[in-house]
């Protein structure tokens, strides 16, 4: 059996193993063998008889043989169906992400609530776990638990999942207590052109960390002598580098000032998480945190992560450019109220219910009801701001909107340097989107939707966006390769089809 064969053969059943939700050990157990036999057969690295490929399948629940699961997941997609009901928005994805970074602070067992089944907590778990962390899925795998080594072995970390996700980076605020020198590869993620880490550099700095790239890895050091000695002013208000200097902050003796810092949900969320676990945060929801940290965490958690403000954007447009009534429940609204905002002056026509609380106690929730509405362009640009400006991530959802609005709209996505160039891929379904330079995009409409075949954009929410214009589009759309949709959405195809629409899985076998 050649090489590439045995690669190919250990992706299918390490896919089919995470679609059941079941751990590497897991499936030893089911099988009879070792923890260790299961990674090398995922690797690529063990020759494995057809008996035991068709055991592996029993086990799973997976024709893994006669489906092929070799080749990329598509989607074909019956436009112009309306949609109706209701759905409910998933947990936070950039919420579980540093959830699962801010849980290599804890000695303890750490449970966390309704993690999002995506392929970038996947990714995460697959690190998590070469290193010695011991994770499962329970309550029928709904919530997920944590729990740490003693001692981490970072010498054996799955490389090639690491570099598939951005999030990597937040291993380096919690790993610099943790050990006085390690090796991380490099971050990866989205296709938004050039990011550097120099921002996260400014801020672990002052906890000793000093970082060498060579080679596709970030060589780190950590001097125990050094400490902020006063406020951390943040270069950039970033989501992931606040975080970053909230968990290097959690476990510093001392209080840490960090100003200039992102209020963002999801950094609400950890803030909330790090109280749980015996860390005192002041200033939550603003842009100054006083962070009063615990040099030993060792402490059995339980957190529940708020809804995804993003998630339930991409349902709003679902609706908007599919001309539904649909009603999408427990929507983060203070981290969707400027969106809102902005829909309300094109003409949206909705609805909301009083508020009330998320899982976590203190996120403030609404069910919200969109119905068709005859939108016009905004006066004004759509353009991001930190929050509580319109968020980064939802800009790419306005794209589709204006393009359905009646007039001219200017989007001026400032922050990534090629994002809104992936967003002209609505002219192949009959979208009039002018780019004027890599960050500002023309949109003209009404448009009238037309199906079309096409590789999925690079971009998570441009690649949503896409799908969406094909839900409204006359006629049958394929979207190809859309393994960076899996990344970001729960099971999106098949809880759309549970609203109303029309969208196929399939595979090339």
């Amino acid at each position: 059996m050649a090489d590439d064969y045995l690669v190919r053969i250990g992706k299918l059943i390490r896919d089919a193993r995470q679609h059941r939700g079941w751990t590497q050990s897991q499936l030893a157990d089911a099988l009879g063998t070792s923890q260790s036999a299961v990674n090398r057969i995922e690797r690529g690295n063990q020759n494995i008889s057809l008996e035991m490929i068709a055991r592996i399948g029993e086990a799973l629940d997976s024709e893994i043989v006669s489906l092929g699961y070799a080749g990329p997941m598509h989607l074909r997609v019956v436009g112009r169906r309306r949609l109706s009901g209701s759905i409910d928005v998933k947990t936070s994805k950039n919420a579980c992400v540093a959830l699962l970074c801010g849980s290599l602070l804890n000695k303890g067992r750490t449970v966390l609530r309704r993690v999002a089944r995506i392929e970038e907590v996947y990714r995460l778990l697959e690190v998590l776990h070469s290193i010695g962390v011991r994770t499962r899925w329970i309550n029928d795998g709904t919530d997920l638990e944590i729990v740490p080594p003693a001692r981490l072995g970072m010498d054996a970390i799955d490389a090639e999942a690491a570099r598939r996700t951005r999030s990597i980076i937040m291993f380096l605020g919690p790993l610099l207590h943790r050990m006085d020198q390690f090796r991380l590869p490099y971050a990866g993620g989205c296709d938004l052109g050039t990011r550097t880490i120099e921002p996260h550099m400014i801020a672990l700095r002052r906890f000793g960390l000093d970082i060498t790239a060579t080679e596709g890895l970030y060589h780190a050091a950590v001097e125990r002598s050094v400490a902020p000695d006063r406020p951390i002013v943040l270069t950039e208000r970033g989501d992931t580098v606040t975080e970053n200097a909230l968990l290097a902050a959690a476990r510093h003796d001392g209080v840490t000032v960090i100003r200039n810092a992102s209020s963002n949900y999801m950094v609400q969320d950890l803030c909330f998480f790090l109280e749980t676990l015996g860390v005192r945060v002041d200033g939550i929801g603003t842009t100054t945190l006083t962070v009063h940290g615990v040099p030993e965490i060792d402490v059995d958690v339980d957190y529940s992560p708020s809804e995804d403000p993003v998630e339930a954007m991409s349902l709003i447009a679902a609706a908007v450019v599919t001309e539904s009534q649909l009603t999408i429940r427990r929507v983060p609204i203070e981290f969707l109220e400027i969106e809102l905002a902005v829909l309300e002056e094109m003409g949206l026509d909705h609805d909301r219910t009083p508020e009330y609380t998320a899982d976590n106690g203190r996120t403030r929730l609404v069910d919200l009801t969109v119905r068709p509405s005859k939108l016009e362009a905004p006066i004004d640009k759509i353009h991001p701001m930190p929050f509580p400006g319109l968020n980064i991530d939802n800009v790419p959802f306005f794209a589709a909107i204006a393009a359905v609005a009646q007039g001219q709209t200017l989007i001026h996505d400032w922050v990534y340097d090629n994002r809104a160039i992936y967003l002209t891929d609505l002219n192949r379904l009959g979208g009039r989107l002018q780019l004027l330079d890599p960050h500002r995009v023309l949109v003209e409409g009404p448009t009238r939707w037309r199906a079309a075949e096409m590789m999925c954009p690079p971009a998570l929410r441009p690649a949503v966006v896409v799908l969406l214009a094909m839900m409204a589009a006359e006629g049958t759309s394929v979207l190809r390769n859309v393994y960076v949709i899996n990344r970001g959405y729960e099971e999106l195809a098949e809880r759309l089809n549970s609203v109303g629409a029309q969208i196929e899985i399939f595979r090339d076998i």
